[in-house]
């Protein structure tokens, strides 16, 4: 539990300096704005690529695993879009309700984190989900939000659709790293380099981000962040094991892994989405550093559970 702790305390301290950043006005506003499209526009884009043009699809796609883990999360994204709806507010808001709920910070801390705690051979199932979060869901609320903002159905959503698709950095880069992949193209030695620089910003830059926005905004609705972050560190999680273990019979150590990495706290690359979008930032911050700081401890005893340590 307390080594737990120790591994991540890293994470959380990038969060606080950046937050204290912005409240100290080390930081302006227009100098989080840049660092945020740094991070959406390069660090990610340079991070996912490099992900995506390393993973072995034949070796490690196993489709019983993907359906498992992509059928839990859609449950659950429906029924939070409902009850957000339900609660008030506007659809664009309670996709992104649902997207803070299923969606966790799988490349930042989920594949470093398990392939310490839980091994190596952890890492291969963490991309397929990782994978399934980007394929799946990273394209599933482009559309939901074009939808709500065009609100016209038929061949006439297609455009806009194909458009906030191609111009989501994060998506492009994710399926130029597969198609990189799977046309066997040699990636000279100092492009490694260069992506694997760029992308390492990734984490620091998201994180700081995600810290310095909170310092700018009161946090108006401090109970829809606890909600959040409940659903996504123990909600998201006991869905996937149900599922996992009792319904599709996953081999244990993948079903393992796969609650795990459902366990982990919301992903920076939604603060990154709503930041893009413009639809309720301090929102999302809130629920990422809430889960992020209760991680530490939810994490440790899901992992405990899982392996019974």
């Amino acid at each position: 539990m307390i080594s737990t702790f120790i591994q991540t305390l890293p994470f959380f301290l990038i969060v606080g300096i950046g937050y204290l950043s912005g409240k100290y006005k080390f930081l302006g506003r227009r100098g989080i704005d840049a660092i945020t499209k740094f991070v959406f526009y390069f660090a990610l884009s340079a991070m996912l690529f490099r992900f995506s043009s390393q993973l072995e699809i034949n070796e490690i796609f196993d489709l019983q695993f993907v359906g498992c883990y992509a059928l839990a999360t859609l449950i659950l994204y429906i029924v939070v879009i409902f009850i957000s709806s339900l609660s008030g507010n506007k659809f664009e808001t309670s996709v992104f309700d649902a997207q803070t709920a299923t969606i966790g910070n799988t490349g930042f801390l989920g594949i470093p984190l398990l392939a310490t705690l839980v091994g190596p051979q952890s890492v291969g199932y963490v991309m397929m989900i990782l994978a399934t979060d980007f394929v799946i869901f990273g394209i599933l609320i482009v559309i939901l939000i074009m939808v709500s903002r065009d609100r016209k159905w038929g061949f006439g959503l297609l455009n806009p659709i194909a458009t906030g698709l191609f111009q989501n950095p994060m998506i492009l880069s994710f399926f130029l790293g597969i198609l990189w992949k799977y046309l066997d193209f040699q990636t000279p030695s100092f492009m490694k380099e260069f992506l694997l620089i760029l992308g390492q910003a990734a984490t620091p830059g998201a994180l700081f981000a995600i810290g310095a926005s909170l310092s700018f905004r009161k946090i108006d609705n401090p109970i829809s962040a606890f909600w959040l972050s409940f659903l996504k560190l123990l909600g998201h999680p006991f869905l996937v094991g149900i599922m996992a273990f009792y319904l599709f019979y996953i081999e244990p150590y993948a079903a393992a892994v796969m609650v795990i990495t459902a366990s982990l706290p919301v992903a920076g690359n939604t603060f990154m989405l709503a930041q893009h979008y413009k639809i309720n930032p301090e929102r999302i911050s809130a629920a990422i550093l809430l889960s992020t700081l209760f991680s530490a401890f939810t994490v440790t005893f899901t992992i405990a559970l899982m392996f019974q340590i």
